[in-house]
């Protein structure tokens, strides 16, 4: 039963957050899904690309181990636990297929270290703290990467040695790593290729209510908190709500045009809330608006993860629900189960924002960033960069991606891959189509065409006879496209964020919580007072420092 004391949970939530960070050190909770979508296009020029390989000289400096290392070398290579009932994420048919065919081939173990998807910066900072952590350190997020660089816990890239064991995998990302790899003036960070889609996070809303109570989709907030007092007035249930605790992105949907870029590179920041800023305490203030007036979960605030806010979408008591939908999602079958009369549709883009713009996260030009443990020896390196090459070979991939012909998926007359999401045999992906194992080199299915990888994605991220969902979420991606917001990327460490992040995220917890329940005749003067106390527990020096960096020039658009 979930806890209604506000304060209770408050203090809970402090005392788990002080606690955390006095055994791991500095870093808050991130977590991807905001990953809220959008397309990556900074602009490459010739003076980005990556130097060309090493010459015959500097090759003469890597030992050749084509043939397989003369003793056994191990990498550990992280993969999110992300809780699927019968799937052992460390030890499955493809984990086994991968030592076979790439570990066996070359002597080298891969072994698989679960990272738990929710308390992904949690484990990754004790396992840097214990001298534990994988071979590879990664995150989704730059903020976050580079706190974990600022522990100390990643080694400096040499460029030729990754060209050198790796040049299918260097081909594809030398660009993209020469222009955002840096930190510092030292080669440090490595990717994962996005070609990015945005429509594959979906908002899912009760069509069912929409028509009980006479109402069309909502184009904005203004009409999305009318629809939510007719269900109140109806007895149906109200809109979904959580408790934002890391990944902040609650605030892009009241951007307007009037913010600057270096507006956007000092506020936005996926690891510390921006509260002092309009665009959060207009947030803020309709979270309020919303919990006053009825129209939100009333114990929004206890909502602090994806299992919360899906519990409460397929047992009927909201209607709204944002997640990334892949076609073995069990959302809307666990929704029927409860509620057989439940239909759905696609919340129409741009209905949360005040002016119907669907301002979103824009992925920047790259997918998961990663680095090499500060630990790894120089075999352990190679044999890493072997692994991503081999895993970069578009048979190896394509394998990881779909698994076997004629079980997993059969092709269309179009050369397109169509998932068989009823196969349950040895060979079944994970639920998200196995992504988990190959993030390391790319982040989303693609074709040569963009209709060949949106026919792959309609048939493949929805469930059966869902497919107007996604049809729906493309076309709002389309309209929407012009509204990504790309957060700029500092070239050095912002050494503050390292030091206040912990503190501040307990603190925005707090402040959210309470400025989010309170009377609104008390919103304008506690929202005050949470600002100056957060300026003064480290927020200002944050600024101060980003704000250095700019009018250096020491960031990318």
């Amino acid at each position: 039963m979930k806890n209604k004391s506000i304060k209770k949970f408050v203090s809970a939530m402090l005392i788990a957050t002080m606690a955390a960070s006095m055994v791991v050190g500095c870093g808050s909770k991130n977590d991807t899904t905001t990953d809220a979508p959008a397309d990556s296009a900074a602009e490459e020029t010739k003076d980005d690309a990556a130097e060309a390989p090493a010459d015959d000289a500097a090759e003469a400096a890597y030992t050749d181990y084509s043939a397989g290392f003369p003793e056994n070398v191990t990498i550990q290579i992280p993969v999110y636990d992300r809780a699927f009932e019968g799937w052992n994420v460390t030890d499955n048919y493809y984990t086994q297929w991968i030592q076979k065919e790439f570990g066996d081939k070359y002597n080298v173990n891969v072994e698989y270290v679960a990272i738990g998807r929710g308390t992904e910066v949690q484990d990754y900072m004790q396992m840097i703290a214990a001298g534990t952590a994988p071979t590879i350190i990664m995150h989704y997020d730059m903020p976050q990467a580079v706190n974990y660089y600022g522990e100390g816990a990643m080694q400096s890239l040499d460029l030729d040695e990754i060209a050198y064991y790796a040049p299918t995998y260097y081909g594809n990302m030398a660009d993209t790593i020469a222009k955002y790899g840096s930190l510092d003036g030292e080669n440090i960070f490595f990717f994962a290729e996005r070609e990015a889609i945005y429509y594959n996070w979906v908002t899912l809303i009760r069509q069912d209510w929409l028509d009980a109570v006479g109402a069309d989709m909502p184009t904005n907030l203004e009409e999305l908190n009318a629809v939510a007092a007719k269900w109140k007035e109806a007895g149906l249930g109200t809109l979904g709500g959580n408790l934002p605790v890391g990944s902040f992105t609650m605030e892009y949907p009241f951007f307007n045009d009037s913010y600057s870029d270096e507006d956007y590179a000092k506020y936005l920041d996926l690891n510390v809330a921006p509260l002092t800023w309009e665009p959060t305490k207009e947030y803020l203030k309709n979270l309020n608006k919303q919990y006053n007036e009825g129209l939100i979960d009333p114990e929004w605030y206890l909502n602090t993860d994806d299992a919360a806010m899906k519990a409460d979408f397929v047992a009927g008591n909201v209607g709204t629900y944002s997640f990334y939908i892949n076609s073995s999602t069990d959302t809307i079958d666990s929704l029927l189960a409860n509620n057989p009369d439940a239909k759905v549709s696609c919340l129409q883009f741009g209905a949360g924002s005040v002016d119907g713009h669907n301002y979103f996260y824009k992925y920047p030009p790259y997918g998961m960033i990663m680095g090499v443990n500060n630990n790894a020896t120089a075999e352990q390196r190679a044999a890493l960069w072997m692994f991503l090459d081999w895993m970069s070979q578009p048979d190896n991939l394509f394998f990881l991606q779909n698994g076997v012909e004629g079980e997993n998926y059969t092709v269309n007359e179009n050369g397109v891959a169509i998932q068989n999401s009823d196969f349950d045999g040895e060979s079944k992906l994970s639920q998200n189509n196995n992504k988990d194992y190959w993030c390391l080199v790319q982040e989303v299915v693609n074709y040569d065409t963009e209709e060949g990888t949106y026919q792959y994605n309609l048939n493949n991220l929805a469930p059966n006879g869902y497919e107007y969902l996604i049809e729906d979420a493309y076309k709002g991606a389309q309209d929407n496209a012009e509204y990504g917001i790309v957060t700029p990327i500092f070239t050095k460490a912002v050494q503050a964020t390292n030091e206040y992040s912990a503190d501040l995220n307990a603190l925005w917890q707090e402040a959210c919580a309470d400025l989010g329940t309170c009377d609104p005749a008390e919103f304008d003067a506690k929202y005050e007072e949470y600002c100056q106390e957060y300026l003064d527990a480290g927020y200002q020096e944050i600024l101060d420092e980003k704000q250095s960096y700019i009018d250096e020039g020491s960031f990318i658009l």
